[in-house]
């Protein structure tokens, strides 16, 4: 028994803080995932795609959002399994009897915690949530659900298998060997927004087009392999567009920070690219100036998205650009105060660094015109 394991689609995700055109672009990327898990499925030769919770973002999404999932799944002779999760939990007269009014025969909506047979001998063990919190573990019921003749058991559900912190749901916390306990060959779990191995059988797929900056592995599937009697074969497949990466760059001069750029620019598809970058080390001011130039004026440009942070990244005076400074006079006597704040590392010691930065970046200017 083979099948596709995803999470978390959050189709409709509104990402409010970029501006119009990368938002629209990371919109239609969340729809075109659902293509790349179709493509998959018919590549690996699997009739089963499991989806366990958040397809939907909001529980009223807009109706060209639901259009959208619906066509979009109906490209692909494969059964879609679609479970209400924390996002879109199922309620009567909700998001998903508009679903269930434009879905065809090969999308089966699991809103209620009833057993379904996906071939013979095969079971799929459904938690749908009917409440955004909920306080029991929604995957208690598996131990009781009686499945027929059963060869294997797959369990499909949406919560936390540990406290995950700011960062996931701390609530619809799940018991951890909820597998042994239910006696499941795989469970299939969604929340998490990247890949993470639990047990040998117990899996977050994470989201399949990511959508926020982790360290985590987003942006796949994974394809499970499943035989009585055995551990499931777990292989993670790609199907994002997007990347978002984390990237800390301690650089003490401008050598090494052009390595650093060629690195990422030699590793990466740049257009595909959002990037989170933290600056830190110390280096001469005009080194500092001359890095961050060419981050807003070239990189930034290349890339997708650039979120940089470089407050840590300490530009100060060398002996050259205070002696380039000195000859104004005033403007050297300003340097060397501004230095020695900064140097006693006092309250305003940040806003004497900035100064001390502008006043170089003024002068320069000057200097080229």
């Amino acid at each position: 028994m083979k099948f596709l394991h995803s999470a978390d689609w959050q189709l409709g995700k509104p990402y409010g803080r970029f501006e119009p055109d990368l938002r629209a672009a990371l919109t239609e990327a969340r729809f075109d995932a659902i293509d790349a898990l179709g493509r998959a499925a018919v590549e690996h030769g699997v009739g089963h795609v499991l989806v366990a919770g958040d397809i939907f973002d909001t529980e009223g999404p807009e109706d060209r959002t639901i259009v959208q999932a619906v066509s979009r799944m109906g490209r692909y002779g494969v059964k879609w399994w679609l479970l209400p999760g924390n996002h879109d939990f199922a309620r009567n007269g909700g998001l998903w009897d508009r679903v269930r009014k434009r879905a065809g025969e090969g999308i089966v909506i699991l809103a209620e915690p009833v057993p379904h047979q996906m071939e013979p001998g095969v079971w799929l063990l459904p938690a749908p949530l009917v409440h955004r919190h909920n306080l029991e573990d929604p995957t208690a019921q598996f131990d009781t659900m009686a499945t027929p003749d059963a060869t294997l058991r797959i369990g499909l559900a949406h919560g936390s298998i540990r406290d995950f912190g700011s960062q996931g749901e701390t609530k619809n916390q799940i018991a951890p060997d909820r597998a042994r306990r239910s006696s499941l060959a795989y469970l299939a779990l969604g929340d998490w927004h990247g890949t993470l191995k639990i047990d040998e059988r117990t899996w977050y797929a994470g989201t399949p087009e990511t959508d926020r900056f982790q360290r985590d592995d987003p942006g796949q599937a994974l394809l499970i392999d499943l035989a009585p009697g055995r551990d499931p074969e777990v292989t993670p497949i790609r199907t994002g567009r997007y990347k978002w990466l984390q990237r800390d760059w301690l650089v003490h001069d401008r050598a090494a920070f052009d390595g650093e750029c060629s690195h990422l620019l030699a590793e990466v598809d740049p257009a595909a690219t959002l990037l989170q970058l933290t600056m830190s080390g110390i280096t001469s001011l005009s080194d500092r100036i001359g890095m961050l130039g060419h981050l807003e004026n070239d990189l930034r440009h290349r890339l997708r998205f650039l979120d940089l942070r470089a407050d840590s990244l300490v530009g100060r005076p060398t002996d050259e650009d205070m002696a380039t400074l000195a000859v104004e006079g005033m403007l050297g006597a300003a340097a060397a105060k501004l230095t020695a704040r900064i140097e006693g590392a006092g309250p305003d010691a940040t806003l004497a660094k900035r100064a001390l930065e502008r006043l170089f970046v003024e002068y320069s200017r000057e200097d080229r015109a």
